[in-house]
């Protein structure tokens, strides 16, 4: 048999694509005969394991890809960036700790969630992003099918969920009760990182029930790392920056 009917027969995708480059540089470098099987396995295997993490990112589902490096920490106060940091260690998640981002549209929650997210990710962690308006849709659809509880178990299973604008949108009654039950048997499984534009007290609005609310959060922010992200908006900010480098030609196109 040829290579490449060899290496498609064991799954070596990446050796089969690249066996002439691979042979090319072990000749330049002189390598031996097992020195040469070694590295291209030792290729292959990475190869599997970038492939396994870009899958985690992909599934994860996130809206955009956004880095925590690209954030601008000196926004936050000092205890706020150091819960930041503290976030990216991923310590939280192995504890199954949460964290709740409360702040005003606009201070980088999203962001933050989302680089922690994709750290997670790279770690090789399985993570889930959803909003909650839509995981409200999702978790009707389920309910209407007879599902919910194949759901609740999926949704147990992440290492990490991110829910993001919880308090943007106010549900009935019905989509406030299984947003809890939801959220509530999560907080068990695993760690969640929270987003929301309301601080605690405010959360009687989203749910229209003060047991109900008062409950939600006596249980995800038990132990959970609290990070008023509150301050002007980064939006505001740019949009005013941009304004403020246009040329007076481009106001006149």
């Amino acid at each position: 048999m040829e290579i490449k009917e060899l290496t498609k027969a064991l799954q070596l995708q990446y050796i089969g694509g690249n066996f002439k480059a691979l042979v090319d540089e072990a000749r330049n470098t002189r390598m031996g005969h097992g020195e040469f099987l070694a590295w291209a396995l030792e290729q292959e295997i990475a190869q599997r394991k970038e492939n396994r993490l870009q899958r985690r990112i992909r599934e994860a589902r996130f809206p955009l890809r956004k880095y925590i490096q690209d954030l601008n920490l000196g926004e936050y106060a000092q205890d706020v960036q150091a819960e930041i940091e503290g976030l990216q260690t991923l310590d939280f998640i192995a504890e199954k700790e949460n964290a709740i981002l409360i702040g005003n549209p606009g201070r980088g929650k999203t962001h933050a969630a989302i680089g922690i997210g994709i750290a997670a990710c790279l770690a090789d962690l399985r993570v889930l992003f959803t909003n909650v308006p839509n995981l409200v849709i999702d978790l009707k659809e389920s309910m209407s099918r007879s599902e919910f509880g194949a759901y609740k178990r999926k949704f147990e299973r992440f290492d990490l969920v991110i829910v993001d604008e919880l308090g943007y949108v106010s549900f009935d009654k019905a989509g406030n009760e299984i947003l809890f039950n939801l959220l509530s048997n999560r907080n068990d499984a695993g760690s969640m990182i929270v987003t929301t534009n309301l601080a605690f007290e405010r959360w009687e609005g989203i749910f229209g029930d003060a047991i109900l609310a008062g409950a939600l959060v006596d249980r995800i922010a038990h132990k959970a790392h609290v990070l008023d992200m509150s301050g002007d908006s980064y939006r505001l900010k740019d949009t005013k920056r941009w304004l403020e480098t246009r040329s007076p030609a481009a106001d006149c196109s």
